[in-house]
């Protein structure tokens, strides 16, 4: 169904979606002693291609096994329905306003077993106010229930506080970083950002990087 050529269902054997596979088994340990059922996967700034990650990382969980939820918490400028060639009129936002959307999620099947989309939905005026309200513990837990791992999509850093509220809540947080586009001193700002909300800041996905590194 996606779109969008992804190196873990095009090219599975291939060096960068053994990168991904590591990572997520890498994650999957990180959540021995603490419980990782959902993780933000964002960014410094807006260089970075934290879309494609997140949905690479995300087929490798499926492909593992695990029942997988993407969410585009990316309220601002979602990406994941494009990727996966899907409708963007209903998603998180609209769990978020329609209660009746808590009992039946509008989750979209991607094409790929074990793995659904929940698309960002109508943008709302001020996405903040969504990630601290009440509301938004709700919505959590009925995703939790319906996966293994749910992992969200959040907006950079530095571009908006999104991504600290959201991070506050969830169980790690993955930075995105791309050679030679993110800047040291925005990744050290993103970084004090995440530790000022105490998110537990899991590690960094470096891409463009060398031939045989996650890309």
């Amino acid at each position: 169904m996606t779109t969008v050529k992804l190196i873990t269902l095009t090219e599975p054997r291939s060096a960068a979606a053994e990168g991904y596979r590591t990572l997520r088994t890498n994650l999957i340990f990180s959540g021995v002693e603490r419980s990782l059922a959902t993780l933000v996967i964002t960014s410094p700034s807006s260089v970075e291609n934290k879309s494609q990650v997140l949905a690479n990382l995300a087929v490798t969980f499926a492909q593992a096994g695990n029942k997988t939820i993407i969410v585009d918490a990316d309220l601002r400028t979602p990406t994941q329905h494009t990727i996966w060639g899907v409708s963007n009129a209903r998603g998180l936002t609209t769990m978020m306003l329609e209660p009746e959307a808590l009992a039946m999620p509008p989750l979209v099947d991607t094409g790929v077993e074990n793995l659904s989309l929940l698309p960002s939905g109508t943008l709302p005026p001020v996405p903040a106010d969504l990630f601290s309200s009440q509301r938004m513990s709700e919505v959590l837990g009925v995703l939790k229930a319906r996966a293994n791992y749910v992992l969200f999509e959040a907006p950079p850093v530095l571009t908006a506080t999104d991504a600290a509220l959201l991070a506050a809540r969830l169980d790690g947080t993955l930075l995105v970083v791309k050679t030679g586009g993110t800047r040291r001193d925005h990744l050290a700002r993103a970084r004090e950002e995440l530790k000022r909300v105490n998110a537990r800041v899991l590690g960094a996905v470096l891409t463009d990087a060398a031939r045989d590194s996650v890309s």
